[in-house]
């Protein structure tokens, strides 16, 4: 690959944030319109450089930072206007893309991405590399100007929806496992790609499973060279890690679906929002590496249910709000390098771990405040009016959800041990476990049997 478009990065010759926030207020104002579909307002949003603001201009972005997209999106949504469309595209494959792409694939593939035209999926876990993640063995075989594809993906999110996948294959196995691997997008509806539903213990599907038999992709979906895939896939890594430590999301008002699949490109996009009076925003956030709306949850119930009056539950609730004070001001200091011009390394890692810390807890003094009724799960809708009156907290659900929930951020994103790794490794500079993976070629390692 040729002509890599440079990464996003922070634009010091950007304007400040209140000529940034006025400069959109002005487009709202002359933009927005309810009557328009989903697609024509993504179009309008997207091309003018406000769903994903922090990706470089020649990305279909405005150079900014992280945090000033995050205000930027909190703007739309204050304005009563439908947000950038969410879901993997606009917070991996954009990205990834933008930082390792030509020119070419940024305008055939990001450009879809930030107007809602097409969904992604991500195709990088297998039932036998997941913490492991270069151990993956499904397989591509060049056949002429494309390649043939078989294996198996596990754990997909948005899998049955997508029409795109950010794909991992192995390409080269006579080469070191880290170093035969190459990051495609793929499509989904092609013959050969099946889906299946994986159902969670919390009675959901959010997950999935992909089998690709004999599907094919052509060679110009590589993105970022032949066999360089692992390098290509840590910055995906990079952004999922980021994104699921601050909570992720596009902002904005409404809940439209991007691509084909779900149907809401040709709805009225008023139909997706509710205008609301702006506010102010809590300095203490709500994410999942916050824990802010978790603890304010269970601080309710516990005063409602006399829990509070346990001084082993205060004092996980004072944990609980501390872990979030502790994600606030690693924000502030990650604001500050970025405008010093310096990187905090590892801060994505610490993020993904206190999102873990923060879902065990969580778990823990929650059941212990509803007590027995913690038991009690709807699995279905259905089953929800009945449990809620039985025990008479209509909050219920949320406590044994998150329950349930909890034993996955620890492991999806890269498990708690893969965090610490890399920050011993990467940025301590603490020594690697010795092993032969860096030299063998991926065909004479041994594999479980």
């Amino acid at each position: 690959m040729t002509d890599v478009a440079p990464a996003a990065s922070e634009n010091t010759d950007a304007v400040t944030n209140d000529e940034l926030v006025d400069e959109l207020r002005s487009w709202l104002e002359e933009n927005w319109d309810p009557d328009l579909t989903v697609a024509d307002w993504w179009q309008r949003l997207g091309l003018a450089g406000w769903c994903a603001p922090n990706l470089p201009t020649n990305a279909y972005g405005k150079g900014v930072s992280r945090n000033d997209a995050v205000r930027i999106a909190n703007e739309i949504g204050d304005f009563g206007a439908l947000g950038a469309p969410a879901g993997l595209g606009l917070l991996l494959a954009a990205p990834t893309i933008a930082s390792h792409g030509t020119q070419e694939q940024i305008d055939l593939y990001v450009r879809d991405i930030v107007t809602g035209q097409k969904a992604w999926c991500q195709l990088f876990s297998e039932p036998g590399a997941g913490s492991d993640l270069a151990g993956l063995t499904a397989r591509a075989v060049e056949d002429g100007d494309e390649w043939i594809v078989n294996g198996q993906k596990v754990w997909t999110s948005f899998g049955h929806t997508a029409d795109l996948a950010m794909l991992i294959a192995r390409t080269a196995p006579e080469l070191p496992k880290h170093q035969g691997i190459t990051w495609f997008s793929i499509d989904m509806h092609q013959p050969g790609m099946e889906v299946r539903p994986l159902r969670e213990m919390t009675g959901h599907a959010l997950f999935n499973e992909v089998f690709m038999s004999d599907a094919r992709v052509p060679s110009s979906a590589i993105i970022g060279g032949r066999n360089n895939g692992w390098a290509v896939a840590n910055t995906t890594l990079a952004n999922e890690r980021a994104g699921l430590g601050t909570g992720g999301g596009s902002g904005g008002a409404g809940a439209a679906s991007p691509g084909t699949v779900v149907g809401h490109l040709d709805q009225r996009v008023g139909d997706f929002v509710t205008p609301r009076q702006k506010k102010k925003r809590a300095t203490s956030g709500a994410g999942p590496s916050s824990g802010g709306g978790a603890a304010r949850l269970l601080i309710d119930l516990a005063k409602g249910n006399g829990s509070i009056a346990d001084a082993t539950i205060r004092q996980d609730l004072m944990r609980l709000h501390t872990l979030g004070e502790i994600g606030r001001f690693n924000a502030l200091r990650v604001k500050a390098a970025k405008k010093a011009g310096r990187d905090l390394p590892g801060m994505a890692n610490i993020s993904k771990l206190s999102m873990s810390d923060t879902m065990r807890l969580s778990r823990d003094v929650g059941l212990r405040i509803v007590g027995a009724q913690g038991m009690l799960h709807a699995y279905t809708d259905d089953q929800r009016p009945a449990i809620d009156a039985a025990t008479g907290n209509p909050f219920l659900g949320a406590v044994t959800s998150i329950a349930l929930w909890a034993q996955g951020p620890p492991i999806y994103g890269g498990t708690d041990q893969i965090q610490r790794n890399i920050i011993g490794e990467r940025v301590l500079g603490l020594p690697k476990e010795p092993n032969n993976d860096k030299t063998m070629p991926f065909a004479d390692l041994p594999k479980n049997a």
